[in-house]
């Protein structure tokens, strides 16, 4: 296993452990930390896939990464009313 390789299997614990605290009921979708978590997560996949690349894995990660910060914006929004 390279450096990029193991980026890239640290985010899919970043994407798959927020998922699972979730079901858990220990996150909720609408928390800061859960959009982090995400975030992270797919930031090092598409890390790992610049050196690895695979298109349709590369643009799950891209809209996975512009609807978190979609969801990061709502929170944010939320806090200032």
């Amino acid at each position: 296993m390279d450096i990029f390789q193991f980026i890239g299997f640290l985010g899919m614990i970043c994407v798959v452990g927020g998922y699972f605290l979730l079901q858990l009921g220990r996150l909720n979708s609408d928390s800061m930390g859960f959009q982090l978590i995400n975030l992270v997560g797919a930031v090092l996949l598409i890390i790992s896939l610049l050196v690895h690349f695979n298109l349709g894995s590369f643009l799950i990660e891209v809209f996975w990464i512009g609807i978190t910060i979609f969801g990061i914006y709502k929170i944010l929004k939320n806090r200032r009313i």
